[in-house]
């Protein structure tokens, strides 16, 4: 048997390649949608890719199983569970609970898994020549390394009202199958730590059911339902905004993209009459670059590892926008932005300053400074970490207003006053200060160092930190 792990840290998701060697054939589980990496896979190992599969409709990425089956003719292979809303609506051969996919001398047992989603399926998978014994489960967002599926996604995410409690209940029956699966088996997940898809991801990509039935909190409240659900539905990360997109897209036809784009490098003509017809300017160079000097009106998402995520909150699927990146960063962006469905790139610059226009800088301010104006009349502070974070912990008088939402709640952003901003290392501040300094607010500043920095001072008593229940 041939089996490659393909994880994409940008997203934290795992897809994979397994073949069986002696017939040459192959399936892809879970395909990212630049879909080369498959099919270089399949050329160095003499393999021929005859069978794809999802385990269910993805709401985080938009998977690539149309672009693998258009390039390669593989038969696509999903699941027909949970009811007629949840369907697929493009041409695949349909799974139930209990059907065998067979790729060569090897096999995956579909088990039906609801929860997560109400069609949600896992795949056992047998290496016949081996042994008649299970090797691996792919669990997709059902189970993952120390947690499992957020089964509220579907409300919160898709604005589909009232399954949150249904999906937990699921779940929770779920879970009873995969416990009855022997210990050895190895689990692997579609999501690993940093996907929103959960609360508390493991950083390890897989482990076996043995260790999750021991470690994974799911499994310690026996028959205790309630208590599971309670737990469950607390505290879950924020749904970006674009999985409502990705949900739609992953199960209607949309137009399919089967290479990597290439986008020009614009001339100062070309970039200044899309900016004067107010085409969105993304920003993607570090914090500290950007602060120096900008093009008014863009926004600093900086080209790391979360960039497809802030990129997903912040720019929806029906305008061009326009990049300032280097050269040699362009393919990987593009990447980036193709894996969640951001096709819209009108082109990139490199220099901020062969723009002709005048740039404005960021107002970054130090801990000391910071200190300063906490409790200050003139002064609003507001904390745009996540709900739990600042919850956890937070500076005195700060008010809580998400990044991923701050455009939608400007209306609580003073005018009058003074607007520092801070989350935990100063990101996610360096997009809120760029979101309110394109929105008119012009006496922003942020602080940098953050909750992290607030925290780790040595010999500062953390005089302004409280947690919301001494509030």
């Amino acid at each position: 048997m041939f089996f490659q792990h393909v994880y994409d840290k940008s997203l934290a998701q795992g897809s994979y390649f397994i073949g069986c060697q002696a017939t040459r054939e192959a399936i892809v589980i879970d395909a990212q949608r630049d879909i080369d990496v498959y099919l270089k896979i399949a050329e160095e190992n003499n393999l021929v890719i005859t069978h794809i599969t999802e385990t269910h409709i993805h709401a985080d990425f938009l998977c690539g199983s149309r672009e693998l089956a258009a390039v390669t003719g593989a038969k696509m292979y999903l699941s027909n569970e949970g009811g007629k809303d949840w369907q697929y609506e493009f041409n695949h051969t349909g799974l139930k609970d209990g059907d065998v996919i067979k790729v060569g001398n090897l096999s995956l047992g579909v088990i039906h898994t609801p929860g997560h989603t109400p069609e949600s399926i896992s795949f056992l998978l047998t290496d016949h020549p081996a042994s008649e014994q299970p090797v691996m489960l792919f669990t997709g967002d059902f189970v993952f390394v120390g947690d499992i599926g957020r089964p509220d996604l579907l409300e919160k995410a898709a604005g589909i009202i009232g399954t949150k409690e249904v999906g937990a209940k699921q779940m929770f029956r779920s879970l009873k199958r995969f416990a009855a699966l022997p210990d050895y088996v190895q689990v692997w997940p579609a999501h690993g730590a940093g996907s929103a898809c959960g609360k508390a991801l493991g950083a390890v990509h897989s482990s076996t059911t043995g260790y999750e039935k021991i470690r994974n909190w799911a499994f310690q409240y026996g028959e205790d339902e309630k208590a599971f659900i309670d737990f469950l539905l607390a505290d879950q990360p924020e749904p970006p905004k674009y999985f409502a997109m990705m949900k739609h897209l992953n199960k209607v036809n949309r137009p399919l993209l089967i290479e990597v784009p290439k986008h020009p490098k614009l001339t100062k003509e070309q970039f200044l009459s899309a900016y004067h017809k107010e085409l969105k300017i993304i920003d993607t160079r570090n914090k500290t670059d950007f602060a120096k000097g900008f093009i008014p009106g863009s926004l600093n998402i900086q080209g790391n590892n979360s960039f497809s995520t802030w990129a997903g909150w912040l720019l929806n699927y029906q305008e061009q926008f326009i990049l300032v990146a280097e050269d040699d960063q362009m393919e990987d962006l593009t990447r980036k932005l193709m894996r969640i469905g951001l096709d819209n790139i009108y082109g990139y610059i490199s220099d901020v300053s062969e723009t002709g226009l005048e740039l404005q800088k960021a107002d970054v301010i130090t801990i000391d400074e910071f200190k300063a104006c906490v409790g200050k009349e003139n002064v609003q502070i507001v904390d745009v970490r996540g709900l739990t974070e600042y919850e956890a912990g937070h500076i005195e008088g700060a008010d809580h207003i998400f990044v991923g939402t701050l455009v939608d709640q400007l209306h609580k952003i003073s005018r009058k006053k003074r607007v520092i901003v801070y989350c935990q290392s100063g990101d996610r501040s360096a997009i809120a200060c760029s979101i309110l300094r394109r929105n008119g607010f012009g006496n922003v500043k942020s602080y940098s160092g953050g909750m992290k920095e607030w925290i780790e001072i040595q010999g500062e008593p953390n005089a302004y930190l409280i947690t919301s229940c001494a509030n």
